[in-house]
Order: C-alpha cells, then sequence, then structure tokens
C-alpha cells in the first residue's frame, strides 16, 4: 500500500470532520467572491444613481458576505486545527504502540536521536498533510465549480477562461515549482533527521566529548548539518516566492483576459456594463482557493518523506510475537530451562549454547562469569525481549513462548545495574512499578529497601525530583530506589542483573545485605560477575562461552580449584588492593 493511502487511513475515523472543514474553508472563499461581486455591482450600479430600493439587497448582501466570510474562517480554522490536534494525538499515540514491541531487540539498528526525530518531528510534519496538503484541493475544485455556474450565468466563454487560468494556477505552477526544487522538502526533513540525531548525541556524550578535545570537530559537523539544512530551507523559501509571484500573475492576466471578452459583450448589448466589474472581482477572489495549491505540493512531498521514516520502523517485524491462544496463569513461578540455544544473528556464534538448569519456586540460583559469556542474553530471553528457537524456558511447566510478553513481565521483578530512573519525583519513580501504590505502600517498601531514612531527609521528601536519570542521587541510592521499586511491584519472580556492579565493596556489602532480604520467598536468578554473596545461593552456573562450564554450590566450587575459584581469587586480590590492604610486596607483584 502506497504513503499516500496508508495516512489516508488515518482520516477515517474523523472523515466527517474534515468533510465539515471542506464545507466551511468552501463557505469562506464563497463568501469572498461573494462579498466582492455585490460591492461591484453596487459601487457601478451607483454611479447611474438609481432608486435607493435598488440598492437594498445588495447592501444587505455586502453585510452577510462580510460578515459570513469571518464567521466561516474562523469556524474553519478551529475545526480543521482540532481534527489535526486530534490526529497528529492518534499517530503519536499509534507510533509508540507499534514501538513498544520492538524494544529493544529491534531498536538497536536505530539511533536514539533519529527515534527523537522521527517521534518528535517527523509526526509533526504530518500537520501540514492534513492541513495544507488534504483540504485545499478540494475546495479549489468546490470554488472552480461554482466560478463556472456563476460566469456561464454571464457567458460560457467567460467560465471557460476563468476555470483554465484556475486550473493553471492549481496544477501548472505547482509542478513547475516542484520540478524546480524537486527532492528538497525530502531532503530538508532527512537533514533535520540527521542533525537531530547529531546534537542528541553530542548532548549525551558532552563530557567525553571535551575530555576527548573533539568539541571543535562536533561543533563543526553540527555547524555543517546547520547550514545544509539552512540552504535547503532557503531554496523552499524562493520556491514559495516563485509561486507567490506566478500566482499574483495569472491572476492578473485571468482578469485581464475575462475583460477583454467581457467588453465586446458589453458593446453588443450581449451583457449588461454594470457587471463588468462584477465579474473581474469576483474572478481575483476566486483565486484565493487557489493561491495555497502550490505549497501543498510541497508539503505533500516533505508529509511522505516523514511518514515514510515513521512506516520505516512500524514496519519492522518484531522479534517476539505474542501467541494467539496465551498459556493462563501459572500454579507455580519455578523455571526450568533445557537445552536452550540462541545467537542474535545466524552466521554469529551461539550466544548460548546448550544451557540447562532447573530453578523451583522459591529457590535461588546464580549465573556468574565474565563479560560475553552469555548471561545478559540468557535475561534477554527471560524476559521475552528476544525470541528463541532451539530448546525451552518453562514457567510453571509451560513454554515461556506460551505467555504474552507482557504477562511475563509482570510476573518478574528486575534490579539491573543500569536501572532508569526518570526526571520525576522519588513517588513517580516509585510508583513506576505500581501506579496504583499508597503513600504507606511507597513507605513501606522504602523502609525495606533501607532507603526511607534517607528519602525523609531531603526538603521535599518523596516529591523530590532526582534529575535525569538520578544523577542526584549516589549509585547506592539509586539501586536502594531500584530494590524499593522491586519490592513495590512484589513479583513472584526476581531477576537481579548486575545489581551491585559499579559500587564500592562497602556499599556494595550493604546492597547486598538488603537484596538478600528482597530476595525472601522468592524465586531469584541472579546474573553477576562479581562473587558477593553467593554463599547464600542454592546452585552457580559458571558460564564461558555460552556454555556451562562449573555448576554447584559456593563451597562445592571454592573446592575444585577451577574458573570459579580463579575468579574468586582476582576479584578478592583487586578488592585488597582496592581497599590498600595488600602488603606492599604482593602489590608490586601483581
Amino acid at each position: 500500500m502506497s504513503t499516500f493511502r496508508r495516512l489516508l487511513r488515518f482520516i477515517a475515523p474523523f472523515r466527517w470532520w474534515v468533510l465539515l472543514a471542506v464545507s466551511l474553508g468552501f463557505a469562506t472563499i464563497g463568501s469572498s467572491v461573494g462579498l466582492m461581486a455585490t460591492s461591484a455591482y453596487i459601487i457601478s450600479k451607483a454611479a447611474l444613481h438609481p432608486d435607493i430600493s435598488v440598492l437594498q439587497v445588495p447592501i444587505v448582501g455586502v453585510r452577510f458576505f462580510g460578515i459570513a466570510r469571518g464567521i466561516f474562517r474562523y469556524t474553519e480554522r478551529l475545526v480543521s486545527h482540532q481534527v489535526t490536534f486530534r490526529l497528529l494525538a492518534e499517530l503519536r499515540a499509534w507510533f509508540f504502540s507499534a514501538l513498544e514491541p520492538l524494544a529493544p531487540a529491534r531498536l538497536q539498528q536505530f539511533r536514539s536521536g533519529d527515534l527523537l526525530a522521527r517521534i518528535v518531528a517527523d509526526i509533526e510534519s504530518l500537520e501540514h498533510f492534513y492541513v495544507r496538503v488534504i483540504a485545499p484541493p478540494l475546495v479549489a475544485v468546490l470554488v472552480a465549480v461554482l466560478m463556472w455556474v456563476l460566469m456561464a450565468h454571464y457567458a460560457l466563454p467567460l467560465a471557460i477562461v476563468t476555470v483554465l487560468f484556475l486550473a493553471a494556477a492549481a496544477i501548472g505552477i505547482p509542478l513547475l515549482t516542484r520540478s524546480l526544487g524537486r527532492g528538497v522538502s525530502r531532503s530538508a526533513v532527512e537533514t533535520r533527521a540527521e542533525l537531530n540525531v547529531g546534537l542528541v548525541d553530542s548532548v549525551q556524550g558532552v563530557a567525553d566529548v571535551l575530555i576527548s578535545g573533539q568539541e571543535n570537530t562536533r561543533r563543526t559537523t553540527l555547524a555543517r548539518l546547520s547550514q545544509k539544512l539552512t540552504a535547503l530551507q532557503n531554496r523552499l523559501a524562493v520556491a514559495n516566492g516563485l509561486n507567490a509571484a506566478l500566482m499574483g500573475l495569472l491572476t492578473n492576466w485571468a482578469t485581464l483576459a475575462v475583460l477583454l471578452i467581457a467588453i465586446p459583450l458589453v458593446s453588443r448589448g450581449e451583457l449588461d456594463g454594470v457587471f463588468l466589474a462584477v465579474i473581474a472581482l469576483a474572478v481575483i477572489a476566486a483565486f484565493e482557493a487557489v493561491t495555497p495549491l502550490p505549497e501543498t505540493f510541497t508539503n505533500l512531498e516533505g508529509s511522505l518523506a516523514a511518514a515514510d521514516r515513521l512506516f520505516q520502523v512500524v514496519d519492522t517485524e518484531p522479534q517476539v510475537v505474542d501467541p494467539p491462544a496465551p498459556s493462563p496463569q501459572p500454579e507455580s513461578f519455578g523455571l526450568e530451562v533445557r537445552d536452550l540455544r540462541f545467537s542474535y544473528r545466524p552466521d554469529d556464534p551461539p550466544a548460548l549454547d546448550g544451557i540447562d538448569f532447573s530453578l523451583p519456586e522459591g529457590g535461588r540460583l546464580a549465573i556468574v562469569g565474565s563479560s560475553g559469556a552469555g548471561k545478559s542474553t540468557l535475561v534477554n530471553l527471560l524476559l521475552r525481549f528476544w525470541a528463541y528457537r532451539h530448546g525451552e524456558i518453562l514457567l510453571g511447566g509451560h513454554d515461556l513462548r506460551r505467555y504474552r510478553a507482557d504477562d511475563v513481565r509482570r510476573m518478574v521483578s528486575v534490579v539491573s545495574q543500569h536501572t532508569h530512573l526518570f526526571n520525576a519525583t522519588i513517588a513517580e519513580n516509585l510508583r513506576l512499578s505500581r501506579p496504583d501504590a499508597t503513600d504507606a505502600d511507597l513507605i513501606a517498601a522504602a523502609e525495606q529497601a533501607q532507603i526511607h531514612t534517607f528519602i525523609q531527609s531531603l526538603p521535599q521528601g518523596y516529591s523530590t525530583f532526582i534529575g535525569e536519570q538520578g544523577l542526584r542521587l549516589s549509585g547506592g541510592e539509586r539501586q536502594r530506589l531500584a530494590i524499593a521499586r522491586a519490592l513495590l511491584k512484589n513479583a513472584p519472580i526476581l531477576i537481579l542483573d548486575e545489581a551491585t556492579s559499579n559500587l564500592d565493596p562497602l556499599v556494595e556489602r550493604e546492597i547486598m545485605a538488603t537484596i538478600h532480604r528482597l530476595m525472601r520467598g522468592r524465586t531469584t536468578l541472579m546474573i553477576t560477575h562479581r562473587l558477593v554473596g553467593l554463599d547464600a545461593m542454592d546452585e552457580i552456573l559458571v558460564l564461558s562461552r555460552g556454555k556451562i562450564a562449573e555448576r554447584g554450590t559456593h563451597a562445592s566450587l571454592m573446592a575444585e580449584n577451577g574458573i570459579y575459584r580463579n575468579l574468586w581469587d582476582l576479584q578478592h586480590q583487586v578488592d585488597l588492593l582496592d581497599a590498600g590492604a595488600l602488603p606492599i610486596a604482593l602489590t608490586d607483584g601483581i
């Protein structure tokens, strides 16, 4: 289906409002024609000094058309913009609904600045499609019919000439200016998106840019894109100026043409001379309907370019698709993984290769290994962010693929290394996991996460704004807030994904003590490369290159002197070195 037709489908629920806006637009132009024609008739007739009663009806007509034009124009603007804003709201909701199933697997091919440009700038560009692309041609057609009827009343040649000039203005000028500026609107949309990407990347990485001394390079790149966009916008402005000039020229030529036809008719007595001014001014007023049309073609190209960028994302096939007949709520919340194999792309080596484990309800399982061992991949599969095709993951005895993705995520709480905190209040961030939570619920969760006292010490308590990404909080405070959010959700399955990474050893141990309270009564899967507090786990799996290299309890793995023991010894030495506790001789050896 073409992009144009797909855009028209969004109008279907508002088609009667669109027709009302078109009707009001036609009524506005029709009132302008009526106002100019009746005014010209009054002036011409008054020059002949007729009885005042002859002018009474035209005088009333002038008052009517003058008032009606203002009312119709205001109402048309009100209706058309109301429809447009509702359509844009629908488009934003539609785009986000289509975007959500693609996260995070399919969105990795798009940069954050590019997605922002699509969501904000491209959708706003479609405002022109509904206001300046759809309605004006329909209004112009109706006005052309009106002028045909009006001019044919006086003489058929007048009608033919008027409609021909209107058609030349409506079709000829847009085609001419479009050929002169072909592709400019599309290039402007693409350049604007590229500039947005560059700006977002520069703002997000401003610290690293400054540290690397690349601020001049970034500034030059952004300036180049800005200059390119300005040049394209200037070309569009030149095209619009040419449109206006040609439209004025055609208006004058049309007026001259109808006068050249009408004057001989008056000389031969076939037309009352009073109507010469009526015909001329009516033609001038009618061109108001075709004046926006050259800009319509420019806006159409830009709108189609913006829509193509939106449909490019929407048409992406989701990595995970919900089953048509999902499984019911499980009776238990144990996990079982059988011969699980997964690669992100067909040609990639397996990220997981033959993973097997059983985690009963209420059990605790830790999966450890170095970066790239496959730990995060397993989390992505458990949360149904990616779809596996080889092996099984059973939740409560049912294959995970038989559940809807939203149902799985409602049963799981996640405390990750990089928990996203919004630029909102502490209370709003906590309620992300449970929007209907009361203030008492927030306090209870914060107390269990041992952060309530800290929150109460803040000037605004739970109403304190924590800044972008929670940057007003320390790393430990952010993790405690993430734990409180998980406690508030109270899901039966808990996944700890590097929950204590990037914390200093003292804070890490404090957070681990809080996490152990969070694990009580929950089926817990801990993903970590930090071997801290694992003696409380029922079983530990050691991953290496996507395979289980070792498995057992902390004590048994320490006794084996294998990968786990080597990792623990190395980490223990590094922690002692960070704490300044190693002898000088030992540190020199390291």
